[in-house]
């Protein structure tokens, strides 16, 4: 298990030995790869700061390899379910079942272990008749959905089966620009909150938003934790620390490289500069002035701009699947971008840490849903790992969830 409360999963041991017995005979991406063999690990770089619903009808491939995406030698890829209605965040649920936020349906589905690691059982509903849910994270026994002005709440036990639904937080604030609501139970049993700016830069009235709040595990006693935030969408705990982490989009209109996209620690009444200041040491054109950005907190790592980053995972630090370069990571999905010349973007990332520490830059992990004209074929969103070290990536624009798993 991972030295915090996140439940994730083991895949069927009896599927994994039926699948290594079996030669893993799943063939690479059928795009040739970009990367060649790993370079050395590179020097520790310091951070700049201190009863069960009715089934679902969504298809279900069975395929070894998605034509036109690309992976670092030796791993494997499949679309692991398909046909699915803007699927969102991802977690792990009971006996290892892969959870989804299908935002799109008003719903959360559940996806079994099919017959192979290629492809998923029988989708089922475990919750439907939800308020755009966009986030989820299983907890003691309860799994919370991030909705699009509340959290729910709903007992989720081992058979699938769901409890009534609760809606535990009921005053964030609905719509705007940002409208996603991300959910994450931190290291000290509280609900953490995260809530994007109603606009691209603007003087927010409403001191839930561009912040993060902290709630009770029973979803009383809210505060403002964490304000400057224009859109912190992807949170998770860094298992080495046991800080919680945070990935953050900058404002658009500022050009095609400017402001990064950033990484943070998260920290307690901490303020993270916007809108005066983007990515801790730009004065906002807009809402800045001289001195705007003293005090604000500094990321841990910068990015390329407008790249979106959205969900974020760290590579599980007992799990021995993917090769030791690419464990001890952080994994990052950009959505892509809207507001540059030439595209960016539409691809997931990998951050390489040491100790838990940013040791290096951004490199690319899977990419090929960019084409060369500009053409997209999907956005990833959501990550979650096994504990076996397989990763899973959500795409909401294909409605696809992709196995991604390493078999030299």
């Amino acid at each position: 298990m991972r030295c915090y409360t996140r439940h994730h999963t083991y895949i069927g041991v009896g599927l994994l030995i039926l699948f290594l017995l079996s030669g893993c005979t799943g063939s690479s991406t059928s795009s040739t790869p970009t990367a060649t063999t790993p370079p050395s690990p590179q020097p520790t770089v310091q951070p700049t700061h201190t009863s069960t619903s009715p089934q679902s009808t969504a298809t279900v491939y069975d395929t070894s390899s998605v034509p036109g995406l690309t992976l670092p030698p030796g791993f494997q890829m499949s679309v692991y379910a398909g046909g699915l209605n803007v699927p969102r965040f991802i977690t792990i649920g009971p006996q290892g079942v892969l959870l989804v936020a299908e935002r799109g349906a008003n719903r959360v589905i559940a996806l079994p272990a099919g017959s192979s690691v290629k492809s998923a059982g029988k989708p089922i509903v475990i919750a439907s008749n939800l308020n755009s849910p966009t986030s989820l994270i299983m907890y003691n026994g309860f799994l919370y959905v991030g909705e699009g002005a509340s959290i729910a709440r709903m007992a989720l036990g081992d058979d699938l089966k769901v409890g009534s639904v609760q809606r535990i937080i009921t005053d964030l604030p609905e719509g705007g620009q940002h409208s996603t609501r991300t959910v994450l139970i931190g290291p000290d049993n509280h609900i953490y909150v995260s809530i994007g700016s109603s606009c691209n830069v603007c003087i927010e009235s409403d001191p839930h938003r561009a912040a993060i709040w902290q709630y009770n595990i029973d979803g009383s006693n809210g505060h403002l934790y964490a304000r400057g935030l224009r859109n912190a969408v992807g949170m998770d705990i860094n298992p080495w620390t046991q800080q919680i982490w945070i990935d953050v989009n900058g404002r658009d209109l500022m050009g095609n490289n400017t402001p990064p996209e950033t990484v943070y620690s998260l920290i307690q009444n901490a303020d993270y500069g916007w809108p005066r200041c983007q990515s801790g040491d730009i004065i906002d054109p807009d809402f800045g002035q001289a001195g705007a950005c003293n005090g604000v907190q500094q990321p841990l790592i910068k990015m390329q701009a407008h790249s979106a980053p959205l969900g974020m995972a760290f590579y599980p630090p007992d799990a021995k699947l993917f090769p030791h370069y690419y464990q001890s990571s952080l994994y990052i999905a950009f959505h892509g971008s809207w507001n540059r010349s030439t595209p960016t973007g539409y691809k997931v990332v990998r951050i390489p840490l040491n100790n838990g520490q940013i040791a290096g830059p951004a490199q690319d992990f899977i990419t090929g849903w960019l084409k060369d004209n500009g053409s997209v074929s999907g956005r990833p969103v959501g990550l979650a790992f096994a504990n076996d070290g397989s990763l899973f990536v959500s795409d909401d624009q294909g409605g696809k969830i992709y196995h991604v798993w390493y078999a030299e």
